[in-house]
């Protein structure tokens, strides 16, 4: 079984692990939320460099608090924020003109809950890349037992290896092979699920 924390716009290995064993892949969505971790935020590339993308969320402090459980916080323009960003720094990809109409009602419409944003995200994501099967959520906290991959772990040693694809602002930033599958896809487009399935995990 491969372990999923529940993600904000999930990077190149995520989204690898769903291209190539999505049928043992499941999302926990009763484990703790952990703050400042993919769980509410992306990474991007941006002309400045690498840009962090945090999804706001109520009560972000409380200890031991069930993902399930997590309210998003709208009291701030994050959303609008977030679209800016990742206008300024895609619209001249390839494909951005393309995928973009699916993104942009998550950053005008309003959802309760951090798990339901991100599911509702990540299954657009699926079907954009052309990832098949249904994404499998857990009813219940996930005991990792030997020899399941837990992705959960926050500073857990990874083998993950991407092939390079074009990046913008290359000129400028070395190759960053974990940024959310969003670079990948505004990127190569169709061609997007070939370089999932080609990752080393």
């Amino acid at each position: 079984m491969i372990i999923l924390p529940s993600t904000y716009l999930g990077s190149v290995e995520y989204f690898a692990h769903l291209a190539q064993h999505g049928q043992e892949c499941i999302v926990d969505i009763h484990e703790h939320y952990i703050k400042r971790s993919e769980r509410n935020r992306a990474q991007i590339m941006t002309a400045n460099g690498v840009m962090q993308l945090p999804v706001h969320v109520v009560n972000a402090n409380r200890p031991r608090t069930p993902m399930h459980k997590v309210r998003i916080d709208y009291s701030k323009r994050w959303q609008h924020q977030h679209w800016v960003a990742i206008l300024s720094a895609y619209r001249s990809s390839p494909y951005f003109d393309y995928y973009a109409p699916y993104f942009e009602s998550f950053y005008t419409q309003r959802f309760d809950s951090l798990v339901e944003y991100n599911t509702a995200l990540t299954k657009t994501l699926m079907r954009l890349l052309g990832i098949e099967g249904e994404l499998h959520l857990s009813e219940s906290y996930i005991d990792a037992q030997e020899g399941d991959y837990d992705l959960r772990v926050k500073n857990r040693e990874s083998q993950f290896d991407s092939p390079r694809y074009f990046q913008l602002f290359s000129d400028r930033f070395p190759f960053e092979p974990n940024l959310s599958v969003v670079d990948l896809l505004f990127a190569e487009g169709p061609s997007a699920i070939e370089f999932l399935r080609r990752c080393r995990l």
